[in-house]
């Protein structure tokens, strides 16, 4: 009897890049393999010297962790990316003095934070990045997210936006680990 050996596929994780579109320092081009899409970025434009509070997009790699959408939601492509429900008492820590600085937090909270559930739409589909997480420094910026652009495609806090429509598209496509690349 002949012995055959299984080749184990792993797969390479997608890479979705941005870089500065010509012009005001907040807009960007994201890219997914062929596809392009206008995206907003921080108000500071890209920094790699990116700072609580400082409006500035950090450049490098980032890796998405997962992501939250609100109930009222329209049906959402199938995504292999975990998109949890976001309710009233989700948040995000922004205090650089607290233990919980730049992590999810159930809300009412004493320090400063985000509140995930949004009138304005912008975190409709809200995406975690990996920025700052896993070795937290103090100060070095939170809520670093990948989410829904307002429609003039308005500066972010620091964050990387796109259309709902552009979203649409991508969301079948993001799985955990899949790669978001700033580049400076």
């Amino acid at each position: 009897m002949k012995k055959t050996r299984k080749t184990i596929r792993t797969r390479k994780p997608a890479t979705i890049t941005v870089h500065r579109a010509p012009g005001a320092r907040h807009r960007a081009i994201l890219g997914f393999g062929p596809l392009r899409f206008q995206a907003a970025i921080g108000r500071s434009g890209i920094s790699a010297r990116k700072r609580e509070g400082d409006g500035a997009t950090p450049p490098g790699v980032m890796t998405l962790t997962g992501g939250f959408v609100p109930r009222r939601l329209p049906i959402l492509p199938a995504s292999p990316l975990r998109l949890r429900r976001i309710t009233a008492a989700d948040g995000w820590c922004d205090a650089p003095s607290d233990p919980n600085y730049n992590r999810p937090v159930r809300l009412p909270f004493s320090a400063s934070h985000e509140k995930l559930l949004r009138d304005d739409g912008i975190y409709d589909i809200v995406i975690v990045l990996d920025w700052n997480l896993s070795s937290r420094v103090r100060g070095r910026g939170s809520a670093v997210f990948f989410h829904l652009a307002r429609p003039d495609f308005a500066p972010t806090a620091g964050c990387v936006a796109i259309a709902p429509s552009a979203m649409r598209v991508l969301l079948p496509h993001l799985r955990r680990g899949t790669r978001l690349v700033v580049l400076a």
